[in-house]
């Protein structure tokens, strides 16, 4: 019975080395919070309950199903000790202060993107029902550019994997920025419908979102935005969620579902400014688990690293039906859980700006929108393409579907710089 469970429930996807890239002392995005994130699950021995795989680098090729292949081709030569010959190249593809070049960066999109296309060709092939791959879910990468710290759009890969074998995808992403580069793939069909829940106003990132943009062409009314103000809490926020998420599902039926799990929308984020409980969070997960639909999922944003990796384990136990102790377990990272060494976080203080009648005009704006599809779209089975090619490699050297043993998982390198308290770093501030 264990064992079936491992084999047919869940595959959670390491991507290893991405939790030890480095986008400099002072940008906010710190990919170590994966290995945090890694060791909390083993900490709490999840990764019993599931089959852990190493994701193959995702091809140049691969990227190229959706990046152009020049902006592929450009990540892949650019290094930090040549950027300074290409400074016209750097503004073409917006690489630079948000986007940095960094060592290994072509590495780190490949690992990542690999994870998140490895999950879907397992959904499809009916290896798991579940797949996780918590490095992914960088969702503002455009088709030529990079952006909000994303230089490759892994969401946007995945999906197009998945819709080789089902005929429409829901895409459901509760980062507090909006998922523009995931709506701006599939804004013009029907086969993908993209909903989002995020600030939206005051000249917050990236600045898209409004309940207006709704798709167009084909695409129209299967662009769901749902644009959320200042300090939005647990019950306001779920309450919403699931309102929208259950008439969506009803409506459009989706053969397979991609969850991006930024957890920037919760409290007490660097760069957020919401009032979400880990446990809000993870009801959104639990709730999308319920409709028992094939299910691809991924992190996204979140800043303030500890809680990130509180969030993504307690969201990897609600998909393992798994309901995990508040006191956290020893493991590697233990310290930075203190001084409580607790899976709560505190609540957030931010002043609720998001008022009865605002949630109620944009739940029946979205609702309104919906009514317009009426039902699911006819859209025809096509021939499932080919899958990518991939170029011949040594399967002894480079197995997507291999085992990884315990001392391998374990094997991170930790900078020291990483967790400086001093003027080269500000995790611990509170200033957004």
């Amino acid at each position: 019975m264990h064992v079936c469970l491992e084999l047919n429930y869940s595959s959670f996807h390491v991507a290893g080395d991405a939790g030890s890239v480095y986008f400099g002392p002072n940008h906010p995005m710190k990919p170590h919070r994966l290995c945090m994130t890694h060791h909390l699950v083993l900490s709490y021995d999840l990764h019993k309950k599931m089959e852990i795989y190493r994701p193959h680098k995702a091809y140049p090729v691969e990227l190229a199903q959706f990046h152009s292949t020049d902006y592929v081709e450009f990540l892949h030569r650019i290094t930090p000790d040549t950027q300074h010959l290409f400074s016209d190249e750097l503004a073409k593809y917006n690489l630079g202060e948000d986007c940095p070049v960094f060592d290994n960066l072509f590495e780190f999109c490949q690992i990542y993107a690999g994870g998140t296309i490895d999950a879907a060709c397992r959904l499809n092939n009916h290896l798991c029902d579940i797949a996780i791959n918590w490095a992914g879910g960088l969702h503002h990468a455009k088709k030529c550019e990079a952006s909000g710290f994303c230089y490759i759009n892994d969401l946007v890969l995945g999906i197009l994997e998945l819709l080789k074998c089902h005929s429409r995808v829901l895409y459901i992403d509760i980062d507090v920025h909006h998922g523009d580069g995931v709506e701006e793939a599939f804004y013009f069909t029907d086969r993908v419908m993209t909903v989002s829940f995020h600030k939206y106003g005051d000249m917050f990132f990236p600045g898209t979102g409004d309940a207006k943009e709704i798709g167009e062409r084909e695409g129209k009314f299967y662009a769901i935005n749902v644009p959320l103000k200042d300090g939005i809490d647990d019950s306001s926020f779920t309450r919403l969620f699931k309102t929208i998420i259950s008439k969506v599902v009803e409506t459009y039926q989706p053969g397979a579902i991609v969850l991006q799990c930024g957890a920037d929308s919760l409290a007490g984020d660097r760069l957020g400014c919401f009032n979400l409980s880990i446990d809000g969070h993870a009801e959104c997960v639990r709730f999308v688990k319920k409709f028992n639909l094939p299910l691809l999922v991924t992190g996204g944003g979140g800043y303030t690293k500890e809680n990130v990796a509180r969030c993504w384990a307690v969201e990897t136990g609600v998909l393992l039906d798994t309901e995990l102790p508040n006191e956290i377990p020893e493991n590697d990272y233990i310290k930075y859980f203190g001084p409580d060494f607790s899976l709560k976080i505190p609540n957030g203080h931010i002043e609720n700006l998001n008022s009865k009648s605002y949630l109620s005009t944009i739940k029946m704006q979205v609702l309104e929108n919906l009514r317009c599809i009426q039902h699911a779209p006819s859209v025809q089975m096509q021939e499932v393409p080919p899958d990518f090619y991939i170029p011949d490699f040594n399967e002894d050297l480079q197995n997507p579907d291999e085992r990884i043993d315990q001392h391998t998982q374990d094997k991170h390198i930790q900078r020291d710089d990483e967790y400086y308290e001093g003027d080269n770093d500000n995790d611990h501030q509170t200033d957004l």
